[in-house]
């Protein structure tokens, strides 16, 4: 899905006010996280390489936000393979 912030999936499908947006970024793919219930969430944390995640599912202990689920590289290279797809289509 695309809105005015970019490219964004669920990362937690029963919870729709949750986004976690991707975008290609200079080495690696980028995510972002947006949560409709934390506004200064968008403000007070930038966009994460994949590299960032990676590390940080090496020390994660368990708890309610799993990075291995949020953080669904898979799904952010779909997601940006069809918009570049779309947009070489355009006129």
């Amino acid at each position: 899905m695309k809105d005015e912030k970019g490219l964004y999936y669920f990362p937690f499908p029963a919870n729709k006010r949750v986004r976690m947006y991707v975008r290609q970024g200079q080495d690696d793919i980028d995510f972002r996280l947006w949560n409709q219930d934390d506004p200064q969430l968008w403000e007070t944390h930038g966009w994460v390489p994949h590299g960032a995640v990676v590390q940080a599912q090496g020390i994660y202990k368990g708890g309610p936000f799993d990075p291995k689920k949020a953080y669904d590289l898979n799904l952010a290279k779909a997601l940006l393979a069809e918009e570049e797809k779309i947009l070489r289509t355009q006129p």
